[in-house]
């Protein structure tokens, strides 16, 4: 007996070409409410993931960036990892056992800290764009489309993304909420900003920024630093004029926190208290 059904459509493997198949299906204002956007194939963007100690999450988040329909450089920089974590990314080089020819993977020979590791990472980045990852799940890459769409579109220059303005989140660490949001405050108070959330993880540079710019905190002063020195960055001057500043947007992003016993690096007094100075360093000098 022959059934009346539709039959669905036979969607292509390809998830740039599933990702156009469904904006076309829904329409562009559909689309665009959706946070469904078609990126440009000749557009690169650079992924830039520090890595300490994450052997449990780093296939996971790997298999999630690679899965989005962008072009990508993944730049991998190991912090000198002692869990096993190293000797998972050399067997990944080009002389390594299980060769990934998509990863770009460098090492530091002695822990230095996430700030340190990003401007390794950024000094090696090609792409036309360029996104810090983490290497543990509490960040999506099935994000970046919507995260970097403002550049696309030639909105934006920088992109800083926000746990803290309508997206989902676990609920979680009440005081780690606190200290995050007062530093946003003190860091707003000397840039001029009036950013939600300084220290999340999703930050997106149009490249010829984030390589003009001097960066030195070697650990969780980098948020801190880099917001205070892409709030003066101006581009070179034109016809005369003086360049203009960066146009910055912050757009939502779901966040999916860890405890300190499933693995979170940061150490609450010590490096709240380092983004304080950096803060008012960053304010003043440099």
């Amino acid at each position: 007996m022959e059934s009346n059904q539709p039959s669905l459509p036979q969607l292509p493997d390809n998830p740039r070409l599933r990702l156009d198949w469904l904006m076309e299906t829904l329409g562009d204002a559909n689309s665009r409410r959706l946070g469904l956007f078609r990126i440009p194939e000749e557009l690169v963007l650079s992924v830039v993931m520090p890595v300490y100690n994450e052997k449990r999450t780093i296939d996971e988040i790997l298999r999630r960036v690679r899965e989005t329909p962008i072009t990508k450089q993944i730049i991998l920089i190991d912090d000198c990892s002692t869990d096993g974590t190293r000797e998972l990314l050399q067997s990944w080089t080009p002389e390594g056992s299980n060769p990934q020819p998509d990863l770009q993977i460098l090492f530091h020979s002695q822990n230095q800290g996430k700030g340190a590791a990003l401007r390794t990472g950024f000094a090696h980045a090609t792409g036309d764009l360029v996104i810090v990852q983490d290497a543990d799940l509490e960040y999506d890459p099935a994000e970046y489309p919507r995260l970097i769409q403002p550049i696309v579109d030639g909105r934006a220059d920088v992109v800083f993304g926000s746990r803290f303005i309508g997206e989902t989140h676990r609920v979680h660490l009440f005081w780690h909420a606190v200290a995050n949001q007062g530093l946003t405050f003190l860091s707003n108070m000397f840039t001029n900003l009036n950013l939600t959330d300084m220290e999340v993880c999703y930050k997106v540079f149009r490249r010829e920024i984030i390589q003009g710019i001097t960066l030195k905190s070697d650990r969780f002063g980098f948020e801190p630093e880099v917001t205070a020195k892409v709030a003066r960055f101006r581009f070179p001057a034109e016809g005369g004029r003086r360049g203009r500043k960066c146009r910055i947007y912050e757009i939502p992003v779901s966040y999916h926190g860890r405890s300190f016993e499933e693995g979170k690096h940061i150490r609450p007094l010590r490096d709240g208290l380092r983004a304080l100075y950096c803060i008012l360093r960053y304010a003043f000098v440099d």
